[in-house]
């Protein structure tokens, strides 16, 4: 991501993103964040930290390392020169030599005291027995009431890069310490609720603190390969080479008053959010081939006549992720059907999905925007400046930029999980999806329900993901004597955005099984009526070739393959059998009628019997070609010949390399009362559906599909 100059106030550097579109910025913070796993180093310097960084660390494994330079080592040790000459004149400094908050009438000389007085009051959160566990079973009713590691690791990171900035009074062996222990894997236990957010997350931040000073009821997480164990903080610093800190003045509160818990979480939220925006246009893109949808939607012109920059990005985004496709229509204005029957245009949800995506971008650009900027912020109150030798108390801890950010994020997340909803159900109903199998079944819908269950799964998704829409920031309660009257609650937004990313992910797994279903099931039929049409003509060439001139026959012919599509297409609701019988009803007056207004005068050779002959042989080759193509389809799926672009990468990712499998109907089922050859198909394990959109959503998780959904971007 390219970057302005440094801002010559305060050393930040400043991200825009006017001239660049979010794909582009999505693609290149996880480019960055490849480098970083590869080897590249994080470095800690307060000026130049990154959400891919952040993510690095947190999740990755990635080791950070403190810049080291002149300037960087000056500014911190200079903070805490600046605080000890301004309380050697006798002056009084916030938090330093006064009380806390509404207690901040009361004075004290005592200042190491009261940095351990401050750790005392704000060490208050609950754990249970199992935060302090290495192995067992969560509490069924409660659960965990401790942070993940992955919060806590970008927590201590981000906390680190803000105090090196020199305005904290916080000194070089502190830092060394919270970063040797990031370094040997060692996360305190931080409880997961008890911060408002103003005066910064000090509870969360409260438990780094201890870590830094070994207490023996402050517990840390020791992760040495595939092993943890949970041991005291005094026992972890031993175990890493290190001595407890006796906390100077003003280290306890330039350590718990600031902001890093929320950009954190924040921080790895928005990350994922972006990856599910690109992946929501990508399976809009495969949603549309699967419904043989039109990319007319998405033309140029449509967006340039409302030129929003989020509606632009999208609407290119998807028809290029469309290039390529047999299945989508009018990629050019060549194939532009001016006279279509039946539904003339694609239904609001994928229609309207430039429109609906592209001011979700926008916002996530802002949130990008606010986030980076506080990573490399001074969220502390007061404020060392070495400059002027003076102390400024303030209110850079109130963390209202992150509540922004995550609510936008989550108001995002919320819109862009309702068109997946939208359009998954689509694509599940046969009253909608233009001809698919009722709940895309592959077999008899009499008996297999395929989809149904998810399309259910995806509405509960879709219900707990609105409720989590809501705003946090509308809930602020007085805190702290009344002295935090307003609080940004930014930690507890954070949190609900990573539930709502959770459930997205949910449903963006469900969606894009359904698609990759959708995608065979539409691919196998078109084949199938593909493959007939010679059938038919055959069929009709035996029946009444001696009867009829090669004039009538063409025409015959013709009329009958021309409703063959809609009459198959309206019965998918049928089981094969009776499809059968619907197509060759359907037919057989089309073909009488076509006969009889292109022969000028009656053919007495033509009777009632070769009609029923036509009927009866045009039954065997309807199903004796529909059971032979299924049987085929299901062992190799010609589907990727059809597909654009960003839906080949995809569903090959799916079916390859996550080994996913077209779901072949009721005969899918795993049952225990079989033998053990029974379960297994095709030489694979039978699987419920739910473990199949499992294995899909692990790779999400995971992040390992980001790199299939990064490769959809690249021309």
């Amino acid at each position: 991501m390219k970057t302005d100059q440094l801002n010559p106030i305060n050393g930040c550097t400043v991200y825009s993103h006017a001239d660049h579109s979010h794909a582009s910025l999505v693609h290149q913070t996880w480019a960055r964040l490849q480098s970083l796993v590869e080897g590249d180093q994080v470095r800690i310097s307060g000026q130049s930290l990154d959400i891919a960084s952040v993510v690095a660390v947190a999740r990755n494994g990635c080791s950070p390392e403190l810049e080291t330079t002149p300037e960087v080592l000056d500014r911190i040790q200079k903070s805490v020169d600046t605080l000890e000459e301004y309380l050697s004149k006798g002056y009084y400094a916030y938090g330093v030599n006064t009380g806390f908050g509404g207690s901040a009438d009361s004075r004290t000389k005592d200042v190491l005291a009261l940095q351990r007085s401050l750790l005392q009051h704000t060490q208050s959160g609950i754990l249970v027995d199992i935060d302090k566990k290495s192995h067992g079973i969560a509490n069924l009713d409660v659960g965990f009431h401790s942070m993940p590691a992955s919060w806590v690791k970008g927590t201590m990171l981000v906390r680190c890069n803000s105090v090196v900035r020199g305005h904290s009074a916080v000194s070089l062996r502190v830092v060394e310490l919270i970063i040797n222990l990031l370094r040997n894997n060692c996360v305190p236990v931080i409880p997961l609720r008890g911060s408002v957010s103003a005066s910064g997350d000090l509870l969360p931040l409260a438990y780094i603190g201890g870590a830094v000073e070994g207490s023996p009821d402050i517990f840390v997480c020791i992760q040495e390969g595939d092993t943890y164990k949970i041991i005291s903080a005094k026992e972890a610093l031993a175990h890493i080479g290190e001595t407890p800190i006796t906390l100077g003045p003003k280290e306890g509160l330039g350590l718990i008053n600031g902001t890093a818990a929320s950009a954190s979480v924040s921080c790895l939220a928005l990350y994922d959010a972006n990856n599910l925006a690109i992946m929501t246009q990508v399976l809009t893109a495969m949603a549309v081939e699967a419904l043989l949808g039109n990319a007319e939607s998405f033309h140029p012109f449509i967006a340039e006549v409302r030129p929003h920059q989020g509606q632009i990005e999208v609407a290119k985004n998807i028809r290029g992720f469309l290039q390529g496709s047999k299945l989508a229509t009018c990629l050019s204005s060549d194939d532009k059907d001016r006279t279509k029957s039946g539904l003339y245009q694609d239904r609001y949800a994928v229609r309207s999905a430039s429109q609906w995506i592209g001011p979700q971008l926008e916002d996530l650009l802002l949130a990008h925007e606010q986030i980076t900027t506080e990573l490399n912020s001074t969220t502390d109150n007061p404020l060392i400046d070495i400059e002027k030798k003076d102390v400024y108390s303030c209110a850079n801890f109130q963390a209202a930029s992150i509540t922004s950010a995550t609510e936008k994020t989550r108001l995002a997340i919320q819109m862009l999980g309702k068109i997946m909803f939208g359009q998954c159900t689509e694509l599940i109903n046969p009253f909608l999806n233009n001809g698919l199998p009722a709940n895309l079944a592959a077999d008899d819908p009499s008996l297999s329900f395929t989809m149904k269950g998810v399309d259910v799964n995806m509405a509960a998704y879709m219900s707990e993901l609105a409720f989590l829409a809501n705003p946090v920031s509308s809930h602020v309660q007085s805190a702290e004597m009344h002295n935090q009257a307003v609080n940004s609650l930014a930690l507890i937004s954070s949190r609900y955005t990573m539930q709502a990313v959770e459930v997205a992910r949910l449903m963006a797994s469900c969606f894009l099984y359904v698609c990759c279903q959708a995608l065979d099931l539409r691919v196998l039929h078109l084949e199938f009526l593909s493959k007939l049409k010679p059938a038919v003509l055959q069929v009709t060439q035996e029946v009444f070739g001696e009867l009829l001139t090669p004039h009538v026959l063409d025409t015959a012919h013709s009329r009958v393959v021309d409703v063959i599509p809609g009459a198959w297409g309206s019965s998918t609701h049928l089981d094969a059998t009776e499809r059968y019988e619907h197509l060759v009803n359907t037919t057989l007056p089309v073909l009488t009628n076509a006969i009889a207004s292109t022969t000028s005068s009656r053919n007495p050779s033509l009777t009632l019997a070769h009609i029923e002959a036509w009927k009866e042989r045009m039954l065997e080759t309807v199903s004796s070609a529909y059971t032979k193509h299924r049987a085929t389809f299901f062992l190799i799926q010609s589907t990727p010949q059809y597909l654009g672009k960003a839906s080949t990468v995809m569903y090959t990712f799916v079916r390859k390399d996550l080994g996913v499998p077209m779901h072949q109907g009721l005969v899918e089922h795993p049952r225990g009362c079989e033998a053990a050859e029974a379960n297994t198909m095709d030489g694979r394990p039978k699987k419920t559906i739910g473990s199949w959109v499992s294995i899909i959503y692990e790779s999400l998780r995971s992040g390992r599909m980001n790199d299939r959904i990064m490769a959809c971007l690249n021309d």
